[in-house]
Parts: C-alpha cells; structure tokens; sequence
C-alpha cells in the first residue's frame, strides 16, 4: 500500500464501490464483446461515476466472507467474480474452496476479527494436538498422521467431529510442551491470545475451521486474460489452473506477482495508453430507477447472516447432495430479496456486498453440483471417491 500510495502517476480512489463492468455485450453489440469501463460508487457521496477505459484488471481478492468462519478480511465479498460473471466472462472451479483447519474460536466474541485470528499451521508442526472435549486425539481416526496430516483432511476430520458430538469447536493443545515454549516459538500468537484472555501453554485453544482461500474464479490464461477482451484479472479473483483442485501456500505469490507482470506485459503490448479501442460505444449514465434510500437495514443484516450460515452449514468442508439442493433453494429466495431490495433503494455497499456474496454463493453451488466425485478441496459424501471422469475443470458459461 504505501509503495502504491508514493508511485507516481498512480491515482489510488479509496471509499469507492465498483458496481458493475461495462461491455459491448451490455449495450447490445453484437460484433464483439469487450469492456468499456464500469460503474463506480463514491460512497463519500453516494454518486455514481462512469469510468471509461477499455483496458480494466480485477484484483479485488477472493470470496471467503460468504461463510461463516473465515480468515479472510471483511472486504473479501467475492466482488470481482460477480461482476466479471455479470459482464459475461466464465467462471470456474469454485467449488474448490480451501478450509484453513484452525481459526481461533471465541464464543464470547460478536464481531468477525476474533472469529477471524488464524492459529498458523506451524503450531501443529512444533508438536500441538488437535483434541476434542474429551482430550482425544480424533483426528487419528481418519488419518495416521493426526494433527500432521494436510489441511483438507485436518479440516474433515474437525467438520466431522463438530457435527458428531454437536459440540461449537474442538481444541489445540500445546500443553504438553515445556514451560515457556508456546510463547518463545509462537509470541505473536500468545499475545494474541492472551488478549482474549487465553493462556496457550496452560489451556487448550479453542478451533474451528475456516474459509481461507479460493481456488477457482474468473477464467483466465497465463496471461491474465479473461473471456472478454481488454478485461483481465490477477491473484485470487482468477482462476488461472496453477492451483487445480487444491493449493500450496506459495501459489498465491505465484498468482499474485508473476501473473501479474504477465498480464501487464500483454496489456501494454496490445492495448498500449493512449490508444482507445476505435468507435466503442458511449456509455449512458447510471440510471437506477429508485433513489430511495434503505428503509430497514434489518433486512440487509439478515440476510447476510442467512446467507453466510447456509453455506457453512450446506457448502462448507463436507457437502452432499441433499445439503447442496437446499443451499440452491434457500439461494434463489434469497437472490429474488436482494435483487429486489437493489432495484427499490438507492445503492450502497452494503447491498452492493450482499448482491456480490449471493451471486458468488450462487456459483459455487452450481459448481458442486456438477461436480459428482470428491477431489482435492472438494469432498462429497454421496460420491466420496475420484472419478476421472471429472478430471476436467468445471466452466460456467454465462452466454
């Protein structure tokens, strides 16, 4: 951020809302489908910008806050996938979620940062137990390796031991380790927790597993480009192939920084500044149809929250096929509430947010469904083994 903020020529625009992309395909062009711009919200205001260019790139991140536990930040809304799936660019492979096996549990805690504080990995490397209520190891009963198996089959083994006894959480112990020893290899950590008034070298910590990053997104090639000319799309937003059907921590360097030079690389070369695409079309005003602003913000909460609880409980680590088909039903009726209430108040964020998560939700629905086997970050318990069949990426098409 501070390198962005002192880059010269660079113009940073914060507090304001991308609400849609532009495209030739929007305005009825028939020819070719490219972008022109977007729609952007200064929620300073509340006006609505055009922006005109015919060269955009999304790095806007993943889509973790559509559950109910994640490590992602509060501005993870899975905006950049919803707008390039409205624009008309494909999307896939979002049924490939990565669950991080312990995010620290709070049941005290109302707000999203303490649900939110990841107990890193190494942890568990350094000798920490995962353990229920009853001081057992049961991450053994599914795989020999315990605590030290890899993240998809840690995290099953909580989701399954959560739901077995109906217990919030389970526990990671590091109790058994020398006095002294949690604080001097995991200081941060201990602070952490110490503020939530947790001493790790005395007590168990309290873990839930939560969404941590997203495998799938907007298609792209190694170049960074999307489906729709001159849109391109960079780090988690883009579904490139590099992490398949799970991933390695390091691929988001790799998505992030090497992607992101290629994409600049193309773009400069083929759509150089200075040089608008020739005869592109005008892009009308915002025209919303209602300026009224929100009567019950109520509605808004609630359905977040609805939202966010039916895909941990339907769409989360473990799915079958009944819990998909119920995440689909429950999602239409939500997308009819929000679309309504879009269309009747003026815009805001929080809508604008909410419209993003329940078409992301939407899409990562679809793309279970269609996927009948269990593979990497994907595990269903009607179709439990691989089948290659499904050896192939899962495309939604728009058109």
């Amino acid at each position: 951020i501070e390198t962005a903020r002192s880059t010269p020529g660079l113009t940073l625009l914060e507090h304001h809302f991308a609400i849609d992309l532009v495209t030739t395909g929007k305005l009825g062009v028939v020819t070719e489908d490219r972008v022109l711009g977007a729609y952007v919200l200064e929620s300073a205001t509340g006006e609505v910008h055009v922006f005109h260019s015919d060269r955009v790139v999304l790095a806007t991140g993943g889509c973790g806050k559509v559950y109910l536990y994640t490590t992602n930040p509060d501005s993870a809304t899975g905006d950049g996938v919803a707008m390039a799936w409205r624009a008309g660019a494909s999307v896939a492979n979002m049924e490939f979620i990565q669950f991080h096996p312990t995010c620290f549990y709070n049941p005290a805690a109302t707000g999203a940062e303490a649900r939110s504080f990841l107990v890193s990995e190494a942890v568990r490397g350094e000798g920490a137990v995962l353990i229920n209520d009853k001081g057992e190891d049961f991450v053994k009963l599914s795989d020999p390796r315990g605590s030290l198996a890899p993240r998809d089959i840690v995290a099953r083994a909580i989701d399954r031991e959560i739901k077995r006894t109906g217990k919030p959480c389970v526990y990671l112990d590091a109790t058994h380790k020398p006095a002294g020893f949690f604080r001097e290899h995991f200081p941060y950590i201990h602070e952490r927790l110490l503020g939530f008034g947790l001493d790790a070298e005395k007590e168990p910590i309290p873990v839930v597993p939560a969404a941590h990053y997203q495998c799938g997104g907007v298609v792209t090639d190694m170049d960074g480009k999307t489906t729709i000319r001159g849109l391109y799309a960079i780090g988690e937003v883009a579904c490139t192939g590099l992490h398949g059907a799970n991933r390695l921590a390091s691929n988001s360097l790799l998505e992030g920084n090497v992607l992101a030079r290629r994409a600049l690389q193309h773009l400069l070369h083929h759509h150089p500044p200075g040089k608008p695409t020739p005869d592109a079309p005008d892009i009308p005003e915002w025209h919303h149809g209602d300026t009224t602003p929100p009567d019950e913000q109520v509605v808004i909460y609630h359905n977040w929250d609805e939202l966010r609880r039916l895909m941990w409980d339907y769409v989360s680590i473990v799915r079958t096929d009944k819990r998909l088909r119920r995440a689909a039903t429950r999602l239409r009726n939500l997308k009819k509430e929000v679309r309504e209430f879009y269309w009747g108040h003026r815009v805001h964020a929080d809508i604008l947010e909410l419209r993003n998560l329940v078409a992301v939700a939407s899409l990562v629905v679809d793309c279970a469904i269609r996927r009948r086997e269990s593979r990497g970050l994907h595990h269903t318990l009607d179709y439990p083994k691989k089948d290659d069949r499904f050896r192939k990426d899962t495309i939604l098409r728009r058109f």
